[in-house]
C-alpha cells in the first residue's frame, strides 16, 4: 500500500490550491492542513490510484484506510472514506471495529456523517447484531458517537427498527447539542418518507420535549409534500 499512499500524496501536493485551502479551513473551522483539492479532483486521484494499485484483501483495505486517516491533511482523511466506501466487498462484519476506530478520532460532521450514515448504517442493516453497538454509543461521552447512533438508521427505510429508533431519540432529545438535535430531525425526516403518519404522531406526542430544530427537520418533507397538493 506504500505505492498507493505515495501516489495520492504526490497528486494532492501537485493540485494544491492555497486559496481554496484557506476557505476549506475556515468553513470546517479546523487548523488541520488542507491542500485545497476539491471533491471531484480528489475522486479522480483516487480513481487513478486504485487502477494502478488494486486493493485485494481486507487487510490491505484496513491498512490503507488507517494510513490515510492518520495522514496530516483533511483530504487524506476524505480519501480514507472514499476507499472505505468504494470497496463494498470489504464492508463486512470485520469492518465494524475499523469504522468505530475512525469515529473515535473524527473531529467534525464532515468525517462522522459518511461513516455513520453510510458505512455503519449499511453494516447494521446487513446484521442486526450490530445494533448492540449503537446502543452502547448512545451512552458515550463523545457526542459524535451519540450522533452516529442516530445516523446509523438513515439507510434503513422500510426495514427501520422503529422501537430502537424511538428509544434512541427519547434518550437524546433533551440534549442541547446542535448536532444531536439536527440528527434527530434528520433521521425522523428520513423515516417520514416511509411512514409519515408515525413521524407526525411522534412529533406531536413529544412536541414539548423535542427542540424546534428537530421538529422542523422532522416535518420538512411532510410539509413540502403537503404544499404541493
Amino acid at each position: 500500500m506504500d505505492s498507493f499512499l505515495e501516489f495520492i500524496r504526490h497528486a494532492l501536493e501537485e493540485q494544491a490550491d492555497p486559496e481554496i485551502s484557506r476557505g476549506m479551513g475556515a468553513y470546517m473551522k479546523t487548523s488541520q492542513k488542507c491542500y485545497g483539492v476539491k471533491a471531484p479532483e480528489r475522486r479522480q486521484i483516487f480513481r487513478e490510484a486504485r487502477l494502478r494499485f488494486p486493493v485485494k484483501t481486507f487487510d490491505e483495505y484496513r491498512e490503507l484506510i488507517l494510513a490515510l486517516w492518520q495522514g496530516e491533511s483533511r483530504e487524506e482523511m476524505y480519501m480514507a472514506l472514499d476507499v472505505a466506501e468504494y470497496y463494498k466487498k470489504f464492508q463486512t462484519n470485520d469492518a465494524m471495529d475499523l469504522y468505530e476506530k475512525l469515529l473515535e478520532t473524527a473531529t467534525n460532521w464532515d468525517l462522522v456523517d459518511p461513516i455513520a450514515g453510510s458505512l455503519v448504517s449499511r453494516l447494521v442493516m446487513k446484521n442486526r447484531a450490530h445494533e448492540a453497538r449503537l446502543q452502547q454509543w448512545l451512552h458515550s461521552e463523545n457526542f459524535w458517537f451519540r450522533r452516529s447512533a442516530l445516523l446509523a438508521h438513515l439507510r434503513h427505510q422500510d426495514t427501520t427498527n422503529v422501537p430502537l429508533l424511538e428509544a434512541s431519540i427519547l434518550q437524546l432529545m433533551h440534549e442541547k447539542e446542535f448536532f444531536i438535535r439536527k440528527a434527530i430531525g434528520w433521521v425522523l425526516r428520513g423515516y417520514s418518507y416511509v411512514d409519515p403518519e408515525w413521524v407526525q404522531a411522534f412529533v406531536k406526542q413529544h412536541e414539548n420535549e423535542l427542540s424546534g430544530l428537530s421538529k422542523r427537520e422532522a416535518l420538512k418533507a411532510i410539509h413540502r409534500k403537503a404544499s404541493r397538493l
